[in-house]
């Protein structure tokens, strides 16, 4: 046992997350409303926890590239960055963009998401996805297996 659990603190270290460290792991998470993640990630900038995206982080989910700090995220080959404009329902029930939300959304992330998704045209109701080789040059990837050492954050 004593050798598993060196080896773990080891695996741990090398990622640069310390042995003491909770981890948070998004996987599946499709967003919601806005207020929700800003509280949600509060809690979460001030916990020190380390995050691990591994797999979609879509919509308001992505409020976290913002209210954690950079060094406290790495991504996976599984990584996968959904973005694209505030939205309310309208009196008829239809989805309308919401411009207020939009900017306030867009004002959360940091200046290299800024320009990344300036350069695709802006925040618009089309989702554009951030993955890959791309993600990678912005957040440094996760070495070691996140389904054995990390909670799972929950999804909407």
């Amino acid at each position: 046992m004593k050798v598993v659990t060196g080896l773990l603190a080891a695996v741990l270290l090398m990622a640069g997350i310390g042995v003491s460290h909770a981890v948070v792991r998004i996987s599946d998470d499709r967003g919601g409303r806005i207020g929700t993640y800003v509280d949600k990630y509060q809690g979460l900038r001030t916990s020190g926890e380390m995050v691990i995206i591994d797999g979609l982080c879509a919509s308001a989910c992505t409020i976290v590239l913002g209210a954690v700090p950079q060094n406290r995220i790495c991504v996976t080959s599984r990584a996968n960055l959904g973005f694209h404009a505030a939205w309310d329902y309208g009196s008829d029930g239809r989805t309308i963009t919401n411009p207020e939300a939009t900017q306030m959304l867009y004002s959360m992330y940091p200046a290299r998401i800024k320009r990344w998704i300036s350069h695709r045209g802006g925040l618009t109701p089309r989702m554009i996805f951030l993955r890959g080789r791309e993600l990678t040059t912005m957040y440094r990837p996760c070495y070691l297996d996140a389904q054995a050492s990390a909670h799972e954050a929950p999804a909407r």
